[in-house]
């Protein structure tokens, strides 16, 4: 499966807060890499993340059998139907299935260093079952998922203890919700997301957002034309791909894009090596359709210029397209802010997001409406401890939402990033 992966440089570590969205991308393979050094090297980089989740499209159709042409061999997971993902035939994804049937092992070269190495749950440095020793505690988690569209009811609907669910989809509910720490993924120890009714506000403004390249992250209704995002959600290795759609979660359909504007500082490289941009990993984005009209919007709203303290009394709402949840929401309810990083309008927050939810809002209530104060970023790593999660605050691109809407600033998709003058008032 093919995921994007921004691997970050750490900073300092807070005790708390995680986040994010994505699947990563393969490393490198190590014929291509040179020495140890660079191996070790490439290890780290899968140690740490902002992970950006595009979820993994529908696989092409294969035949054959007992090799590895499905699209998705060799990304060191297995996804045959029986005990991988299903993403492929049965049969055709071999090499990556090939240590789970015939039993977990250690004969990764990264076994045996304290730190999970499977993809998903673990760095991904290994090939699935080839890391059996560090990944003893989170290896019951393999190839589970809460995919399933009634799951989170406390009610287990998997073939042999209920009905409803296909097998493998119904985790919470039939395994419970407890969570290993040392899982690489968005838990503090628990999974305490729930399924909303997207009909209902604030709900009815998220919805997905698929850029040019296929891959995917949550977006939520600021106007009746004007959608907001995470930055790294329109940028690609091949440079910048808004020429996206967004899918309102409430139904109907798709929006395209036309329109996109980013903080001329942001750098997609920059972000991806470093933490010392990410309050700029933002986006607005204008659709070709007035969604707003129909399910209306949110409005944006500063709260972490007082600081950590006034922050964290606000309950925070979040939903998105978690990787493990399928394309429905899985939401957040009254989780809350951990800390407010300072000058770089960035927060730290306690809310269980993951791999697909980069890009979507944090709100709060106001008075009967909703006001979006800050989008889903990236993770990064906390030794000992969960990991960070990092979200923007909205004191980043709220001053230019009102610009953006009036058709004073953007680019439209297909064009090189830059500002358009602004037009006389």
């Amino acid at each position: 499966m093919r995921l994007i992966l921004a691997a970050a440089t750490i900073g300092a570590c807070l005790a708390a807060g995680h986040i994010m969205s994505g699947r990563e991308s393969d490393p490198a393979p190590a014929s291509v890499i040179a020495g140890e050094t660079a191996m070790r090297a490439e290890h780290a980089s899968l140690e740490i993340g902002k992970q950006a989740v595009p979820n993994k499209p529908p696989p092409r159709g294969v035949s054959g059998g007992g090799d590895d042409s499905c699209q998705w061999a060799n990304d060191r997971e297995c996804d045959d139907p029986d005990i991988g993902t299903g993403a492929c035939r049965m049969g055709t994804d071999v090499s990556d299935c090939r240590a789970m049937r015939a039993g977990d092992d250690d004969s990764c070269r990264w076994a045996r260093d304290g730190e999970c190495d499977d993809p998903n749950f673990g760095t991904g440095a290994c090939v699935q079952g080839t890391d059996r020793t560090d990944c003893g505690q989170v290896s019951w988690l393999r190839n589970l998922n809460d995919s399933c569209a009634t799951s989170f009811n406390n009610v287990c609907e998997e073939p042999g203890r209920g009905s409803g669910c296909a097998a493998r989809t119904d985790r919470s509910d039939c395994r419970g919700r407890q969570r290993p720490m040392t899982i690489n993924d968005h838990f503090f120890g628990r999974d305490d997301r729930v399924r909303v009714n997207a009909q209902e506000l604030p709900w009815r403004y998220m919805g997905q957002y698929t850029n040019g390249a296929g891959e995917r992250c949550t977006a939520t209704l600021i106007a009746r034309d004007v959608i907001v995002t995470a930055a790294h959600c329109i940028n690609t290795d091949e440079g910048i791909r808004a020429d996206g759609t967004f899918q309102p979660e409430a139904g109907g359909p798709a929006a395209r894009t036309t329109d996109y504007f980013l903080n001329p500082r942001f750098n997609y490289e920059r972000f991806n090596t470093t933490d010392e941009i990410d309050g700029l990993d933002w986006s607005l984005l204008r659709i070709d359709q007035p969604l707003g009209e129909r399910w209306g919007f949110a409005g944006t709203r500063i709260i972490t210029a007082q600081g950590t303290a006034a922050a964290r009394a606000f309950d925070l709402y979040q939903a998105g397209y978690s990787w493990d949840t399928g394309d429905r929401l899985s939401a957040n309810i009254a989780c809350h802010i951990v800390q407010v990083q300072g000058p770089d309008n960035t927060f730290a927050h306690e809310c269980d997001t993951t791999r697909g939810d980069s890009g979507s809002a944090f709100l709060v209530r106001n008075g009967n409406a909703w006001d979006v104060i800050g989008v889903d970023s990236n993770f990064r790593n906390n030794p000992g401890g969960p990991f960070i999660y990092i979200a923007v605050s909205a004191a980043s691109f709220q001053p230019y939402v009102a610009d953006f809407v009036a058709r004073r600033i953007g680019t439209p998709v297909g064009q090189q990033t830059g500002i358009k003058p602004k037009r006389d008032r």
